[in-house]
C-alpha cells in the first residue's frame, strides 16, 4: 500500500465522521402513534408536537428523516428507537 493510497482512505475516514448523518425512520403496522411518539421524544428529547409532527410524516409518507448530526449521535438515537423495534436506517 502506498502512502496516497493510505491519504486517501484517511480523508474518505474524516469524510465520514465529520458529514452530517440522517436518522430515518421507517413506518410499520405494529406500533401505535402513542408508541412512536413516546420513543421519539425519549430518543430526541423534543416536545410532543414535534414527536407527533414526525410520527405523523413518517405515517403518511412511508419513513422520515428524523433527526441530523453527527454519526455518534445518530447511532445514540437509532438505538433509542430501535429499543422498541422501531426500523431505523442511518445515512451519510
Amino acid at each position: 500500500m502506498d502512502q496516497q493510497t493510505i491519504h486517501e482512505r484517511d480523508v474518505d475516514n474524516d469524510t465520514l465522521i465529520q458529514s452530517p448523518a440522517k436518522v430515518i425512520l421507517f413506518n410499520d403496522e405494529i406500533h401505535t402513534f402513542e408508541e412512536v411518539i413516546g420513543q421519539l421524544i425519549k430518543a430526541l428529547r423534543c416536545d410532543t408536537a414535534t414527536a407527533e409532527g414526525l410520527t405523523w410524516e413518517v405515517h403518511s409518507k412511508g419513513k422520515a428523516n428524523v433527526f441530523e448530526g453527527a454519526m455518534n449521535e445518530c447511532m445514540k438515537i437509532s438505538s433509542v428507537l430501535e429499543e422498541i423495534a422501531l426500523h431505523t436506517q442511518i445515512e451519510l
